[in-house]
C-alpha cells in the first residue's frame, strides 16, 4: 500500500509539472484554458477559478490541460488552433521542458544532500591498468571510445557492457593537454565489472557531511554536475525508448505503472534500512529519472504525443499552410491506438513479472 501511495504521489507531481508547462505558456499566450485536470476518466471533484476549471478525476494516472479549439481549427482569437505556429510550438514544448526542469531541480536537491562524484583521479589502485598506463592524481577522464565523459556515472555506464579482453580508447586531460591511451580494463571480482583502477574524486554535497574528510562542492560545481546528470538521464532514456519503439528492447528492461510502483516501494524500503533520509533520497532519484523519461517520451515524433503534434506544426511552417484537419486527426488517432496497444503489452509484461 505504501508503494502505491508513494508511487501515485510521485507520478502526480510529474504529471502536474508537465501539464503546468502547457498551462502557463498557454495562459501567457492568451489561449483560453478550459480545464486543468489531474487524472483521467469521470470527475471526482472540480472547481472553477476565473475562466479555468480545475478537476481531480477517478483514475490517478495522467492528466491534461484542455485548451479552446485544441483539436479543431476555429477563428476564435483565444483558440489554440488560431495562434501562430511558433506560439503553438512553445505551448507544446513547455510540457516536456517542465519535466526536464523538474528533473534538474530534483537532481540538484539530491546532489546537495549527498555527494558529487567526478571522473577525476583521486587515488590509484596498485597492479591495475591505471597504474601501468601512468595515470596521475588530478587527471580527468575526458572521453572513452570517443564519447565525452562529464560525470562518473557516464563512465560507469560505458564500462558496464565490456567483455573479457576488450580494449578501450581513453583520453585523459592533464594540465590542459589531452593524452590518448588504449588499455584493457581489468575485471574486478568485488564489483563484478571491468575497471580502469582508480578512485574518483568525491566532494560532499552543499548540505552533506557524509565524508567528513572531503571538501564541500561549490554551488557552481553542484549545478554543473546536476545539469550533466540530467542530460545523461535524457540520453539514456532516448536510447531506451528507441529500442522500445523498434521492438528491440529486452522485456526485462521494460516496465509500466506496476513496475514503477514496485521500484518506488523497493527503493523506499531499502532506504529505510538506513534512515528516512535515505528512503526519501531514493524516491527523489527515481522521480528525477522518471521526470526525464516523461519529458523525452512526450517529445518523440509519435502522433498524439507532444512531439508528434510539434512535427505537424513544423510541417505547417515549412508548407506555410496548415495540414488538413481531418487527416491530421486520423493520424493522431492511429498514434493514440499505437500507444494504447503498447501500454497494454507493457502492463501484461508487468503482470507476468510481478503479479503472477
Amino acid at each position: 500500500m505504501s508503494s502505491i501511495v508513494i508511487g501515485l504521489i510521485l507520478l502526480s507531481v510529474l504529471v502536474v509539472a508537465h501539464e503546468f508547462g502547457h498551462f502557463i505558456v498557454a495562459k501567457k499566450s492568451g489561449i483560453l484554458v478550459e480545464e486543468f485536470a489531474l487524472g483521467m476518466g469521470p470527475k471526482l471533484i472540480s472547481h472553477t477559478w476565473g475562466e479555468t476549471e480545475y478537476s481531480l478525476r477517478v483514475f490517478p494516472l495522467g492528466g491534461f490541460c484542455r485548451m479552446q479549439d485544441e483539436q479543431e481549427y476555429s477563428e476564435s482569437e483565444r483558440g489554440f488552433s488560431s495562434k501562430p505556429a511558433w506560439v503553438r510550438f512553445l505551448v507544446l514544448f513547455a510540457g516536456p521542458f517542465m519535466n526536464f526542469l523538474l528533473a534538474l531541480i530534483l537532481i540538484f536537491g539530491l546532489t546537495a544532500t549527498t555527494y558529487v562524484v567526478q571522473p577525476i583521479v583521486d587515488g590509484i589502485s596498485p597492479g591495475t591498468p591505471a597504474e601501468s598506463m601512468g595515470l596521475e592524481i588530478g587527471d580527468r577522464i575526458y572521453s572513452i571510445n570517443g564519447k565525452r565523459v562529464h560525470i562518473y556515472d557516464e563512465m560507469q555506464m560505458m564500462m558496464y557492457d565490456l567483455e573479457e579482453g576488450e580494449q578501450i580508447d581513453l583520453e585523459i586531460l592533464r594540465d590542459g593537454t589531452l593524452y590518448a591511451y588504449r588499455i584493457t580494463p581489468a575485471y574486478s571480482e568485488e564489483t563484478g565489472r571491468y575497471l580502469v583502477g582508480f578512485q574518483p574524486l568525491i566532494h560532499n554535497g552543499l548540505w552533506s557531511t557524509d565524508f567528513p574528510e572531503k571538501e564541500t562542492a561549490s554551488i557552481a560545481e553542484t549545478m554543473i554536475y546536476s545539469f550533466h546528470s540530467m542530460i545523461y538521464y535524457i540520453k539514456s532514456t532516448a536510447e531506451g525508448l528507441v529500442s522500445l519503439f523498434t521492438f528491440t528492447a529486452d522485456s526485462d528492461d521494460v516496465g509500466g505503472p506496476i513496475a514503477i510502483f514496485k521500484l518506488v516501494g523497493d527503493s523506499y524500503e531499502a532506504g529505510l534500512t538506513y534512515s528516512l533520509k535515505a528512503a526519501i533520497q531514493n524516491v527523489v532519484y527515481i522521480g528525477a529519472v522518471l521526470s526525464a523519461n516523461l519529458g523525452v517520451l512526450n517529445l518523440f515524433p509519435i502522433p498524439a504525443l507532444d512531439g508528434g503534434r510539434i512535427i505537424f506544426i513544423l510541417i505547417e511552417a515549412i508548407r506555410r499552410k496548415p495540414m488538413d484537419a481531418e487527416l491530421e486527426g486520423k493520424i493522431h488517432f492511429l498514434g493514440f491506438m499505437f500507444l494504447i496497444t503498447l501500454m497494454v503489452l507493457v502492463a501484461y509484461s508487468d503482470i507476468m513479472k510481478f503479479v503472477l
